[in-house]
């Protein structure tokens, strides 16, 4: 009798074992949502800003974003030591989208800067939704700057 009760209790593992194995399979060849799914985008910005204590900033740029082109424009202000206007081409990736209306809203930033003609531009920014964008490039004018700045990025 006992034996008897051993091969039931392996017969009953193996089919309980088959079954997870045929569970994990199916779950692994169903597709990912893409409102849960988090992808990261290319961006690609040119900003002109000036300021003398508070500054302002304005630009626009492009989002690519799973296949597709997201235009989109930037409105910003920075408090601190701000002297001087510069321009400049940014280029980075936006991570932690889970949809692309993720991408716009308000984004934080802490940094400084100078150029005298020409330099390069660095920004590391993150919004409320999670979003992170780092982006880097050339900037041309003369600008010294250590500031708070508060950027705003609305998709046309």
């Amino acid at each position: 009798m006992l034996q008897s009760l051993e091969r039931i209790m392996a017969s009953r593992l193996r089919v309980g074992g088959l079954i997870i194995v045929l569970m994990l399979a199916l779950s692994s060849a169903l597709p990912v949502t893409p409102s849960f799914a988090q992808a990261a985008g290319h961006v690609r910005a040119k900003i002109v800003k000036a300021g003398l204590l508070v500054g302002g900033g304005v630009g626009s740029g492009v989002l690519t974003y799973r296949g597709n082109k997201y235009p989109f424009k930037i409105t910003g202000m920075s408090f601190g030591i701000t002297a001087g206007a510069t321009i400049g081409r940014l280029d980075g990736w936006a991570s932690n989208i889970r949809e692309v209306g993720d991408f716009a809203g308000t984004y934080s930033s802490v940094g400084g800067g100078f150029a005298l003609v020409g330099g390069i531009n660095g920004v590391h920014l993150r919004n409320e939704k999670g979003v992170t964008i780092v982006m880097q490039g050339p900037k041309a004018g003369l600008e010294l700057a250590a500031n708070i700045s508060q950027i705003m990025i609305s998709l046309r």
